[in-house]
Formats: C-alpha cells, sequence, structure tokens
C-alpha cells in the first residue's frame, strides 16, 4: 500500500514541476523539461517495482510528462515548436548516453567509491537507450501529427482532452511495444510472462497518466507566461 500511496504524491510532484517550469520559464521551460525529463525517465526506468500487486517500471510519470511538454507546445506554439522540443529530447539522451559511457572507461582510483555505483546505473543505459531512442523518435513524432491531425477535426478550446487523449492512447502504446521489446527482451528479465505484464502494466499506467495530466494541461494552457526573447538579448536593430 505504501508504493500506491507514495506513487500518487509522486505523479502530484512531477506534475507540480511542470506546471512551475511553464509558468516560470514559459517555451523554453518546456523545452528543458523534455530534455531533462528524457533522460531522467530512462534512469528512472531500470527500476522496478509492485503497485498493487502488478510488477511495473519507473519512469512512466516522467516520461507522460514529455508527452504533455510536446501537446502543450503544440497547443500554444505550433507543430514546428513540438517537433523541436522532440528532436532536442533525443539529442540530449545521445549525449548522456555517450558522455556516460566515456566516463565508465576511465579507470578509477584506488580510494573512488563510485564507480561500481555508476556503472551499475549507467552500465544499463546503452540497452536503455536503445530501446528509448527508437521508442521516443517514433511515438513522440507520432503523437505531435496525430495531435495536429486530431485538433483539425476537434479545433475547440474544450476539446483539448479528445486531442491530448487520442494522440496519447495510440502514441504510448507504439512506444511501450517498441520500448519493451528492446530493453526487457532476454531470460535476465524472467521470460515471456514477465514480459506481458511489464508491457501490459506500463501501458495501463499510461494510460491513466495521460488522462490524469489533462487537467494539468486545461491548467497549464491559461498561464501566463514570460515571452520569448530574441536569441541575442538585445533589441532589434530596424534596417535602413
Amino acid at each position: 500500500m505504501f508504493n500506491f500511496t507514495w506513487g500518487v504524491f509522486f505523479v502530484l510532484v512531477n506534475f507540480a514541476f511542470f506546471l512551475l517550469c511553464f509558468k516560470f520559464f514559459g517555451k523554453k521551460g518546456l523545452y528543458a523539461w523534455v530534455g531533462v525529463a528524457t533522460v531522467v525517465a530512462n534512469l528512472q526506468v531500470a527500476k522496478t517495482i509492485d503497485m498493487l500487486g502488478i510488477t511495473m517500471t519507473l519512469g512512466n510519470t516522467m516520461y507522460v510528462s514529455i508527452y504533455m511538454a510536446t501537446d502543450l507546445l503544440n497547443e500554444r506554439y505550433g507543430v514546428k515548436a513540438a517537433r523541436k522540443a522532440v528532436w532536442f529530447g533525443f539529442f540530449m539522451l545521445i549525449m548522456t548516453t555517450v558522455i556516460m559511457q566515456m566516463v565508465l572507461a576511465f579507470r578509477p582510483s584506488e580510494v573512488d567509491f563510485a564507480q561500481e555505483p555508476l556503472q551499475a546505473l549507467f552500465g544499463l543505459l546503452p540497452r536503455l537507450a536503445l530501446g528509448s531512442l527508437a521508442a521516443y523518435v517514433v511515438s513522440q513524432l507520432l503523437d505531435v501529427y496525430l495531435y495536429a491531425g486530431i485538433r483539425r477535426r476537434f479545433a475547440s478550446a474544450n476539446q483539448l482532452w479528445i486531442r491530448n487523449n487520442g494522440s496519447g492512447v495510440v502514441s504510448s502504446f507504439i512506444d511501450t511495444l517498441i520500448f519493451c521489446a528492446i530493453a526487457f527482451t532476454g531470460p535476465e528479465y524472467g521470460g515471456f510472462s514477465v514480459w506481458i505484464q511489464l508491457f501490459i502494466s506500463t501501458y495501463l499506467f499510461k494510460f491513466i497518466l495521460t488522462a490524469a495530466g489533462t487537467p494539468v494541461l486545461y491548467w497549464a494552457r491559461g498561464f501566463k507566461v514570460p515571452a520569448v526573447e530574441a536569441d541575442s538579448g538585445l533589441p532589434t536593430i530596424a534596417s535602413k
């Protein structure tokens, strides 16, 4: 029961930080959120827990928040901005994976205590990253284009829930299928029965989180956020 209670609190904290990130930093905050969430979700997914008798991986809450960020970017700033965020998250995951593998390759000092914990955590990252990169690019870009397509049919402001959940249900299924097929296939994960349980529990949890995040998107959509300033930070000079 502790995992369930703590899990609800965990989801609320994640959503609260998501709202604060957008409120205080606007569009750039959403880009930053996607980059950080992509890396953090792939670290959290290495941990499995039991909740209500179901075995599941962590990382789902953070990963669903990426969909929320790209949907909000799509809603407020358009498809191009959402697609840019997807590629930014892709770059961040590749960068983290490469750099941390280089860090692990250094020979540790005799007094070093961090090599083994880092190896245990980031040693899994290449396989997890491969599954995540494939799943991430396919599902996130699919989500961006599905959201835009659904918006052409359901364009009303109060139909945000249709756009968000409609795109999320499909893209989350594709994401979970690709990721589990690459990252959690093998005898070390307990065989096919465990794989099916991980797949179903992960997808259902993402579905529930997507629905739970819909009121958060309605709230965030109405925020007054910092305007996007010029890249140089200087006022533009009118040409003569």
